[in-house]
């Protein structure tokens, strides 16, 4: 009896055995299907929606392939959590599944053998564990998804019963405001905001500075040029820019005047400006104070009601001019570090009062009569300049211009001479005695939180180009009258473009100089213009232009496909 046990003992572990050995073989293949199934579908997905963000295709319209790789993803998800035994999924069955298997193999082995015998000395199994209760958490609100309490402000916002621009000072809440706005906004066109991103951004930073009813926030990519080597100092220029090639060709630019030895600035002026226009009885009563503003000897009182206004501006000169019985003063002020207009504008205000009093007659009919010239095209800017005035300049070596510009020195300065000179004046150019100096102010205005409208007068710039050091080296300058420029006040507040400016490191106030940071700004961005200069009239010379722009600045993609 006994040896009969023994051997069906034995029979019984022998064919345990070979059921271990293939359950392993077989695990050990499914694993490695399941592992492989998940990473390659992972890999696929983050590939394609890596595509979809930068051809902004939403996110969820999938295709059929997507749709079968994220049910895969999902089903060897389920797979490798139910092999690492994760409780609220194999609960009860993971836990004893090996063990529950060989002990009924083995009862129906032996009960084959022995009938019932061994109905009540089966091993009694370890207790399972208690059932895992697993907290359920809510997920975040969509945006779309508004509570009840926002649904009827948008009603109210719809209705027209509630002002949307009063939101942000009714609710005291400046990300929900906007959201609700948001909404408002759709039901009130029809038209959908998909793509237009609410979240993650600091809306109470703009509030009665920057941007008034917002809705959401654009993005805009930033590149970086450099290093710009520019009086002695390396600079890792940011610049925000939709357009393809542009950075690149800056960073190429920086790179022939680094190995070069670098660039260097001045800053000849800086002031901004604001002409209030007033008008009088008669054209002799409009120029006594056009005299008067003139005179030297009145210009300490002017200075003095005008410095009040603030502890940085301070009035440098006064210019006037008359139209019939109109008077237009120019008054040109230092702001600090600020960009200064409303600084300027306030000092002003503090003049026109003061001059009310011996001028009674004195109707100011605007305080900015468009002499100043802000945000236009204007010849009084070309000539006088308004901000920061700047001069910049490089030599780039004969082996640089080759290696590096794919060009000569002779070809440049004839480009230049018949482009951006000859051909600028047969333009009637006004300041646009250049090749793309506005691509490059745009871009570092848009980075840093300038006023991207002052693009317009900051652009000025005249492109010299002249063969020195026996015909062998080529000098190349930039020179631009009114960069407008500020690192403290309006959108440099914000926290990406003030990131941006700290990677310059003229991030707020100068402590030590006030005015300082802004003028080196001044400096870095004719510097960077200069780069820019240098690297497409490169470019054009070698007949580089358009195969570079079909190269950086066209999509490979096909867009049917992505369409669809």
């Amino acid at each position: 009896m006994d040896v009969h046990q023994q051997s069906l003992e034995f029979s019984a572990k022998t064919k345990n055995q070979k059921h271990d050995s293939q359950s392993q073989t077989s695990l050990y293949l499914a694993n490695a299907v399941f592992f492989g199934l998940f990473f390659s579908f992972a890999y696929f997905l983050l590939h394609r929606w890596r595509e979809k963000i930068r051809t902004s295709t939403p996110l969820h319209v999938l295709t059929i392939s997507e749709m079968v790789a994220v049910v895969s993803l999902i089903a060897s998800f389920f797979y490798l959590m139910a092999f690492f035994s994760i409780a609220f999924i194999l609960h009860p069955f993971a836990a004893s599944t090996a063990v529950q298997y060989d002990e009924e193999e083995d009862e129906v082995e032996i009960a084959k053998t022995t009938g019932s015998c061994l109905a009540g000395v089966a091993p009694e199994l370890p207790p399972l564990p208690p059932k895992t209760t697993v907290k359920k958490v809510a997920p975040e609100p969509v945006m779309s998804q508004l509570s009840s309490d926002d649904e009827e402000v948008v009603q109210a916002v719809v209705s027209g019963s509630i002002p949307s621009y009063s939101l942000e000072s009714k609710l005291g809440d400046c990300r929900r405001a906007a959201a609700i706005r948001n909404q408002a906004v759709e039901r009130v066109t029809g038209r959908s905001l998909e793509g237009l991103p609410m979240e993650n951004f600091d809306y109470d930073s703009i509030l009665g500075q920057c941007c008034e009813m917002p809705i959401g926030f654009i993005q805009i990519p930033v590149g970086v040029a450099g290093p710009l080597l520019l009086d002695g100092k390396e600079f890792t220029v940011p610049m925000a820019t939709t357009e393809g090639c542009l950075v690149a060709s800056t960073n190429r630019g920086c790179k022939a005047i680094y190995v070069s030895g670098g660039a260097s600035a001045v800053v000849l002026r800086d002031g901004i400006t604001r002409a209030p226009v007033v008008r009088f009885n008669s054209a002799k009563r409009a120029s006594q104070l056009k005299f008067f503003l003139e005179d030297p000897q009145n210009f300490d009182s002017l200075a003095h009601t005008f410095n009040k206004s603030s502890r940085f501006a301070r009035l440098q000169n006064i210019k006037a001019t008359i139209a019939g019985k109109n008077l237009y003063t120019r008054f040109t002020c230092s702001t600090g570090d600020a960009m200064g207009m409303n600084m300027v504008s306030k000092g002003l205000q503090n003049v026109l009062d003061f001059l009310q009093s011996d001028f009674s007659d004195m109707d100011v009919i605007g305080i900015s009569g468009n002499f100043c010239s802000d945000k236009k095209a204007a010849a009084v800017n070309w000539i006088e300049g308004r901000g920061k005035s700047v001069v910049c300049e490089a030599v780039i070596k004969e082996e640089v211009v080759k290696k590096v510009l794919k060009t000569s020195v002779e070809s440049l300065v004839e480009l230049n001479m018949l482009k951006n000179l000859t051909g600028s004046a047969m333009a009637g150019a006004l300041g646009g005695f250049n090749a793309h100096a506005s691509n490059i102010v745009s871009a570092i205005y848009l980075a840093t939180g300038q006023d991207p409208a002052q693009n317009v007068e900051s652009s000025h710039c005249i492109t010299m180009m002249e063969a020195v050091n026996d015909g062998k080296d080529l000098h190349v300058s930039v020179t631009m009258p009114s960069i407008e420029v500020g690192t403290v006040g309006g959108g440099t507040q914000l926290a990406s473009q003030s990131a941006c400016l700290n990677l310059l490191g003229v991030k707020g106030a100068s402590k030590d100089s006030p005015g300082a940071n802004s003028r080196q700004l001044a400096t870095i961005v004719a510097a960077s213009v200069l780069a820019g200069e240098l690297s497409l009239m490169s470019a054009i010379a070698a007949g580089q232009l358009v195969k570079s722009h079909m190269k950086y600045n066209r999509s490979s993609k096909d867009v049917t496909k992505i369409a669809s």
